[in-house]
């Protein structure tokens, strides 16, 4: 019998995010992970404080960031890898009005930090852009596929890892603790992402569930190293390659790639790039995503150890670890959740 504080089921970018809470609070933990839920791997790992399409701030952008940063740079160090890659990032204008609603909010005191007031002119010949460019400050893209495989390959070689399926009918619940096969826990967190409607537990919560498509081209004559944010966002990698999407799909959940995905993304993409690009991979996954846009985090109404972690939709990269900090202070001081991501708002 191996006797734990935590167990964490999933092993995307919110349950790495509070595995860290928990490692550097001193507390023991096992993860299980079957490897079904594909969104954080997928994610094209992009963090930006601003909405771009309407120029406003993302919610509680200044603390997310002032806890996503450190953290990855810390897993960087303690895991000899690379995954934060600070990026230009520049948002196409379409029009004079588009620039003079950039400048109208820079009035804003919540997104002035994060808009840089020199409009930036485009001399890339492949890329469409009279109206020039606003850039973005304080973004940037974490490997989120070398973040989860690396934070995987850790836990399994510190025992910590359980490479299967969970099988919630095995779950035992007892006053104090809980115990699921060989393994007597404290508390167990459910951060599963999508996988959660089909948790006994927490399948009624509201999580939509939004199917994303995202294409890794080859474009040779582009030759950029800023990431651009139009129809669709292009994301820079190397040897050519960059990261192009992502389609927004509210009624497939299947997590299978479609031509009409691949098609939808490379006619937004044409609207902006005019030089040859050639598809060389093509993902899909469904993010878990809720319609008051923010996270569903907190206690079961009925069984004290057991907790969810969830709905981080597209911005999982950088609210993460916000959300997860929030949980652990909930479960191990008492600490009251922000009223906008507990999941009693729809009780």
């Amino acid at each position: 019998m191996k006797d734990v504080d935590y167990i964490v089921v999933g092993c995307g970018l919110a349950s790495i995010a509070f595995c860290e809470q928990l490692r550097a609070n001193d507390k023991t933990f096992v993860v299980f992970d079957n490897n079904s839920q594909k969104s954080s791997v997928v994610a094209a790992g992009l963090y930006n404080p601003v909405i771009l399409k309407r120029f406003s701030a993302v919610w509680k952008a200044k603390e997310q960031l002032e806890l996503a940063l450190p953290l990855y740079a810390k897993i960087e160090k303690e895991l000899n890898i690379k995954i934060d890659h600070q990026l230009q990032l520049l948002r196409r204008f379409a029009s004079v009005e588009e620039q003079n609603l950039w400048f109208n909010a820079m009035d804003k005191p919540n997104i002035e930090p994060y808009l840089s007031t020199q409009l930036v002119k485009n001399s890339n010949s492949h890329i469409n852009a009279d109206f020039g460019f606003g850039e973005v400050l304080k973004a940037g893209r974490i490997d989120t596929e070398l973040l989860i495989t690396s934070y995987k390959a850790f836990l399994k070689q510190k025992d910590y890892l359980y490479a299967v399926e969970f099988e919630y009918d095995l779950l035992q619940l007892e006053d104090n603790s809980i115990q699921y096969k060989d393994v007597k826990a404290k508390q167990i967190v459910f951060a599963e992402g999508f996988g959660v409607k089909q948790n006994p537990y927490f399948k009624s919560l509201p999580i939509n569930g939004t199917k994303g498509e995202v294409l890794t081209v080859k474009a040779p004559d582009l030759k950029i190293d800023y990431a651009i944010k139009a129809a669709v966002f292009i994301i820079p990698l190397q040897d050519d390659l960059y990261v192009v999407g992502s389609t927004y799909n509210w009624k497939d959940k299947t997590k299978v790639p479609t031509p009409e995905g691949r098609d939808e993304i490379l006619s937004k993409l044409k609207i902006f790039i005019n030089c040859d690009v050639e598809v060389v991979e093509h993902v899909a996954a469904i993010r878990p995503t809720v319609k008051d846009r923010r996270p569903v985090v907190g206690k079961h109404p009925k069984h004290q150890n057991i907790y969810v972690l969830n709905g981080l939709g597209s911005r999982g990269v950088m609210i993460a670890p916000y959300v997860a900090k929030q949980l652990f202070m909930l479960i191990e001081t008492g600490e009251a959740l922000n009223s906008e991501i507990d999941h009693n708002r729809f009780a």
